[in-house]
């Protein structure tokens, strides 16, 4: 992470306590906690999960937050299944409700967004790495804004298009948000969306559907996905200065 803000905070570890866990796809699940010392984040801030074996050897990972914006103290992670991974196997087949797990956060100030920061605003997400951006739409909603705001998202297939239900009703509500589905192992089911990967092409036709050039442009997944996709954000002539990246693996 990069650009931390002066009112980021790292916080002290806590034990959480798992209270729900919701299959989202066939590799994804949110889990839900409850914090005994809840914070207020902002969309598209993460926490960090740490997992201490009997032997005492301890495996750190970073997770975006899901939630909106909440004061509740429940907070919504959705982890996917990685099958060369040290943490998410555990989470899908080992923890449980009621289970306690230690977290800290929120963490990093560079790749958030408020409905005070204005748009038109544009996401692109790859798997996954929709959850920091659909942070930023639950906000959106929360607070009731219009902002223009356009998710473009890649997925393999239509089931595996995470929170497909509750973003196809965002979309519905024709407040402004407008959701576009890249399938790149399926055929779309709906009129404007597209059966292959994001490209400048692809970038440069969406961008017509917004009613402004976009204020910000989020962009998360893969690594390598990530790369792509800035690059195609680049070549539809968006300029570097308004492209945040955030990504995972190796």
């Amino acid at each position: 992470m990069t650009d931390q803000a002066p009112w980021e905070l790292r916080g002290e570890w806590q034990t959480a306590t798992i209270t729900r866990i919701i299959p989202r796809t066939k590799t994804i699940k949110s889990f839900f906690f409850a914090l005994p010392q809840p914070f207020t984040h902002r969309a598209g801030q993460h926490v960090d999960l740490r997992l201490t074996a009997p032997d005492g050897y301890q495996a750190i990972r970073s997770y975006s937050i899901a939630s909106a914006l909440s004061h509740s103290g429940e907070l919504e992670l959705a982890i996917e299944r990685l099958e060369d991974g040290e943490v998410s196997p555990f989470f899908h087949e080992v923890v449980a409700v009621g289970d306690e797990i230690e977290l800290r956060g929120p963490l990093g100030g560079h790749f958030v967004w408020s409905a005070t920061d204005g748009g038109p605003l544009l996401l692109i997400g790859g798997g996954s790495g929709l959850v920091p951006l659909m942070a930023m739409a639950r906000h959106r909603q929360q607070v009731e804004s219009t902002v223009p705001s356009l998710l473009l998202l890649s997925a393999r297939t239509w089931d595996d298009v995470l929170y497909r239900d509750e973003l196809l009703k965002l979309q519905r509500l024709a407040n402004g948000f407008v959701l576009v589905l890249t399938l790149t192992r399926d055929l779309p089911r709906r009129e404007g969306d597209y059966s292959r990967r994001i490209n400048a092409a692809v970038v440069a036709e969406v961008l017509a559907r917004l009613p402004s050039p976009p204020k910000h442009v989020f962009i998360c997944g893969s690594n390598p996905f990530v790369t792509s996709a800035a690059e195609a954000a680049l070549a539809a002539g968006l300029p570097a200065t308004i492209i945040k990246t955030e990504r995972y693996g190796s």
